[in-house]
């Protein structure tokens, strides 16, 4: 196994990814079309099947810290994140002084911060990077932690992101995408009730369509999930239990932030227990 290579001398930087779902899966593949060393694990022996230029897992995290100067993490919640760290054979096990961990999961602010003081008693270092589809295949992260180790690791960041945006300290980029998360599904929830409104007064949801797209002049549009909803087939509809089970995850960690920082969160708090009848589709039903 290739030795994991001095970063900080200006050597090829190598990258290891935990966790290839739909992120995990689109960042590795990325990182190999860049052309740096990669090695990646899941639970999933067949998860690399498929990924260009992405090699079979390795046995454990453990064995991905081992190859690598910094591990990016992709599952889909604190627990999960947890075991990768300090689980049997998770990656602070291995011992490598000087790793950089690299937190792309979405969890709470105080997970965040126990990750660090785990990572910093390892000799390791993390940086949380929130990060959001950009709509070709790449993403937007937004990263939290000391400036030079993100220089250090921005090879890696750059083969996977159409923009990095540095938001300071360690945790500042989870926060920034709690908020991002915010303004998603708020939008998500006010189109349902707006086309909710439409119909049962007898006008045609297209209707609706056409107006709210001629009326957008920038930013990002939530009209994707309304023409998600009118196509029997969309990825909202034929994914609404996974989907809801992140919304409750993403706006739970919002409502603890906004108790932390003394915050009344009133959309937020609305807006969560409705998630599931938001992403139902069904614009006949109460809401």
């Amino acid at each position: 196994m290739r030795a994991p290579s001095d970063a900080a001398q200006g050597d090829t930087i190598t990258a290891g990814v935990i966790g290839l779902g739909m992120i995990g899966g689109g960042v590795a593949r990325n990182i190999a079309a860049a052309g740096l060393p990669l090695t990646v694990y899941d639970i999933r022996h067949d998860a690399a099947d498929g990924l260009t230029g992405v090699a079979a897992p390795l046995g454990s995290p453990a064995d991905v810290a081992r190859a690598s100067d910094v591990v990016l993490i992709s599952v889909v919640d604190a627990k999960q994140v947890r075991e990768v760290l300090a689980g049997e054979h998770g990656l602070l096990g291995a011992g490598r002084r000087g790793l950089v961990v690299l937190l792309l999961s979405t969890v709470a602010l105080s997970a965040v911060r126990e990750f660090a003081a785990l990572c910093a008693g390892h000799g390791a270092t993390l940086l949380d990077a929130g990060v959001t589809q950009a709509g070709d295949g790449r993403l937007v992260s937004m990263i939290g932690g000391p400036a030079e180790v993100v220089d250090r690791v921005r090879p890696v960041l750059d083969a996977f992101s159409k923009a990095v945006v540095h938001c300071g300290p360690v945790g500042s980029g989870m926060v920034t995408k709690i908020a991002r998360n915010v303004v998603t599904y708020a939008s998500w929830a006010v189109v349902r009730e707006a086309t909710s409104m439409a119909v049962r007064a007898g006008v045609d949801p297209e209707r609706l369509i056409e107006v709210l797209d001629k009326a957008v002049t920038g930013g990002t549009s939530p009209l994707f999930l309304l023409r998600d909803h009118l196509d029997a087939e969309g990825v909202i509809r034929r994914q609404a239990a996974y989907i809801d089970a992140l919304a409750q995850k993403d706006l739970a960690a919002a409502q603890e932030l906004g108790r932390e920082i003394d915050l009344a969160t009133p959309v937020v708090d609305t807006v969560r227990p409705r998630m599931s009848a938001v992403l139902e589709g069904d614009y006949e039903g109460s809401v």
